[in-house]
């Protein structure tokens, strides 16, 4: 098996400081290694029927399913994650190794 990636979907509750939540899992990313990339983003463009209030997503990818394990139980994931699931009104998570169709350029 190849690599992993973990895809976070959400709607923050009402009042959340989001910028601040974003900051926070920049700041987890950059200090545990096993993330091998990390990308989000903010829904501009999709209708409300489909994105059924989903807001924003999240994207990691790891070199395998024991890097994404042991990301779920280091401390520093521990720990940022009652943050983020304080925050969080709705959300949908997705875990699966990938293939890559067209590379980056």
């Amino acid at each position: 098996m190849g690599e992993i990636k973990h895809l976070v979907v959400v709607k923050f509750k009402e009042g959340v400081a989001i910028e601040e939540i974003i900051k926070g899992m920049e700041k987890l990313v950059s200090e545990v290694d096993l993330v091998k990339s990390f990308e989000w983003g903010q829904d501009t463009e999709g209708p409300e029927m489909l994105t059924q209030g989903f807001t924003h997503s999240f994207s990691m990818t790891f070199d395998k399913k024991e890097d994404y394990a042991a990301f779920q139980s280091h401390p520093n994931h521990v720990e940022y994650s009652a943050t983020f699931s304080a925050a969080i009104e709705k959300i949908a998570v997705l875990c699966f190794p990938y293939v890559r169709v067209k590379p980056a350029a």
